[in-house]
């Protein structure tokens, strides 16, 4: 299963996502961000690539659909409410990741 996560900058949350669910259960993962000045911008790509999307606020889901409404039929898009806290690999962000998206996929205990 491929799953992207979508934050603004692709520096923090998303990249944090990214790091610790790739590999996992034989996920793929990639992760972008929805800035001008992100890391790494979404593109077509991504989305098509992806088998489900986690996106960090709904801003960004709206940013996504805005974009990309041509292409996101039939995506799974998940909104994870994870406000823009917390720093790379931040203790309590990968707590609060592992919490909220093991509601949607299969995580190791």
């Amino acid at each position: 299963m491929k799953l992207l996560f979508i934050c603004s900058r692709n520096k923090w949350r998303s990249l944090t996502a990214e790091k610790i669910f790739d590999g996992l259960n034989g996920y793929e993962v990639r992760s972008a961000g929805t800035e001008e000045g992100a890391r790494i911008k979404v593109t077509e790509g991504h989305v098509g690539w992806s088998d489900l999307i986690f996106v960090m606020e709904k801003k960004h889901l709206r940013r996504l659909k805005d974009k990309f409404s041509n292409i996101l039929s039939g995506k799974q898009i998940i909104c994870l409410d994870i406000p823009d806290d917390f720093k790379f690999m931040d203790e309590e962000l990968i707590e609060i990741l592992k919490s909220r998206v093991s509601e949607h996929i299969e995580l190791p205990e």
